[in-house]
């Protein structure tokens, strides 16, 4: 199967009207998201000099999605996204308005100014995975991946534009203000929410409830070994790389001599130079692997962040954060083209959620560790460890290379509907499903080691056993069997499998002796009489 490819190069799903106007009313308000970011932490550095309480209010936003991506992306999955994207910009607008009056009251303390943050931290951990599963909804198909690098690119505008002029509000008008443009950014994303007109979604007998959903999507992470190594390669270089995150506006205010305005435009640079990297990123991509980026984004990250240590001229600071900008943006990019890739649709949104969490928690135990270390040593000793620490986390993870993810997702759909002698309640279970081979005893060996292969796909379909048993009067009589919790998530299963997935089936298949096909049967608990 050929993929498809984009109709009108990289700006193309803009000429299509829905994703036009939401793409905008993104980049507006993550503008105000920037701008409010800027103000709180600047606030801050007001209410507390301490690095451990402004690193707080770097966790206070990250650590809800942390906590809360995951169950984001079954939300995502079960809700209408409208609807659900319209009630989460009304509690974020409300966050905002009530920093602004609070600000404008004089009543703004640490403890508020943190729990409002978190309250902003919750907001956004509900948001992100519906605003990247709804793009397939916007956009033709053979688009999605320019929409994809697109919504990048807004996040980035949004970067370079909202913290310089958060700074600059800041500076000349006070934070109430700032937040006042927030508010008003909430305001043009929810009319854009509700002028969408979004098709309704059909019923579906098959639709998945919260908690099923849920095991399901942790199910596939766990058997998952390509999402595997993505993980941990980003957790290991955020959990380094948040160091620079944690300490900016103390290093802005305290090594740089800066004011809120020049924060702003240290901000400014890294959504700048995150720009220019997604503007050169084909020409690297085609130079180096993801292996060849990530490296060169830890090294580069740490090469900034030495930079900063030595308390350089405002200049060479504000040249620094653009190559930050760029090694970040080629980190994001590369870490989350990955994970989209080792993904089928099915389980996108989750196993993008679970991505969201371990990155999210990297930053968030990163910057209170970063702050705690900052407060026993300094600034500018912890930017030095920060930096030596990403540096050596960069070359050794170097070894543990990212999957390819080139593997075919699309659902195969090659399995026959299970046969049943009349029909069975979608909540019957758990379901024994048995699969009889005959194999000749000098392939025993290679189609085991087949068939363990083809155990992750069934674990990460929805099985939650797998084994294989042989006959004892016949060793090459050879059983799989797998269970399911319920006979709907059997008939999922079906439409989950893919078309790798199907090649995998075959590979095992080749070494069953027989004309016909394996024998498979499907066992249904039965319940007693006096039983539950």
């Amino acid at each position: 199967m050929t993929a498809a490819k984009p109709t009108g190069g990289s700006f193309a799903p803009l000429a299509q009207p829905v994703f036009a106007v939401l793409w905008i009313a993104t980049v507006l308000g993550n503008t105000g998201s920037f701008m409010r970011d800027v103000a709180s932490s600047w606030l801050m550095t007001d209410l507390s000099a301490s690095p451990a309480a402004v690193a707080m209010v770097q966790a206070a936003g990250t650590l809800p999605i942390f906590l809360l991506a995951i169950p984001a992306g079954v939300l995502t999955d079960i809700l209408d996204r409208r609807k659900f994207l319209i009630a989460v910009q009304l509690l974020l607008a409300s966050v905002s308005i009530s920093l602004m009056v609070l600000s404008q009251a004089g009543m703004l303390s640490v403890s508020a100014l943190i729990g409002l943050t978190f309250l902003g931290g919750i907001g956004a951990a509900l948001m992100g995975p519906t605003w990247q599963a709804i793009v397939p909804e916007l956009v033709k198909r053979e688009d999605v991946k320019s929409a994809v690098a697109l919504n990048s690119l807004g996040i980035n505008i949004a970067r370079s534009i909202g913290p310089a002029a958060g700074g600059l509000l800041l500076a000349a008008f006070g934070a109430g203000i700032t937040y006042g443009a927030d508010v008003a950014s909430y305001i043009v994303v929810i009319a854009a929410l509700v002028w969408w007109p979004r098709a309704k979604k059909a019923d579906d007998a098959l639709q998945e409830n919260f908690f099923g959903a849920f095991r399901a999507g942790l199910r596939y992470t766990r058997s998952s070994r390509p999402l595997h190594v993505v993980l941990v390669r980003a957790f290991v270089f955020f959990a380094f790389a948040s160091a620079v995150w944690a300490l900016l506006p103390l290093v802005a205010r305290q090594l740089l001599g800066g004011d809120a305005g020049f924060y702003g435009i240290l901000l400014g640079a890294v959504g700048a130079g995150a720009i220019a990297g997604a503007l050169l990123m084909p020409r690297l991509r085609a130079r180096l692997s993801a292996d060849g980026l990530l490296l060169s984004s830890a090294l580069t990250t740490a090469a900034v962040m030495g930079i900063l240590s030595l308390a350089p001229p405002k200049a060479v600071a504000i040249v620094a954060l653009l190559f930050l900008g760029a090694a970040w943006i080629t980190a994001l990019t590369t870490l989350n083209g990955t994970a989209q890739a080792v993904l089928p649709n099915w389980v996108r949104g989750r196993g993008l959620a679970v991505y969201l969490t371990v990155f999210n928690g990297a930053m968030t135990a990163g910057s209170l560790g970063w702050g705690a270390v900052g407060e026993a040593v300094g600034i500018r000793s912890t930017l030095v460890i920060g930096a030596a620490g990403l540096l050596l986390a960069g070359v050794l993870m170097h070894r543990v290379k990212l999957p390819a993810g080139d593997a075919d997702m699309v659902p195969s759909n090659h399995w026959p509907e299970p046969l049943v002698a009349e029909p069975v309640a979608h909540d019957r279970g758990p379901v024994l499903i048995l699969i009889e081979y005959t194999v000749d005893s000098h392939n025993r060996r290679a189609f085991l080691h087949a068939l363990d292969g083809l155990s992750h796909e069934r674990r990460r379909d929805g099985a939650y056993g797998w084994g294989v048993t042989e006959d004892s009067a016949d060793p090459e009589r050879i059983v799989e069997w797998f269970m399911v919790e319920s006979w709907a998530e059997h008939l999922r299963q079906h439409k989950r499998v893919s078309q790798a997935d199907a090649d995998l089936q075959g590979q095992v298949l080749a070494y069953h002796r027989g004309p016909e096909r394996p024998v498979v049967r499907h066992f249904l608990t039965i319940n007693r009489p006096g039983t539950a």
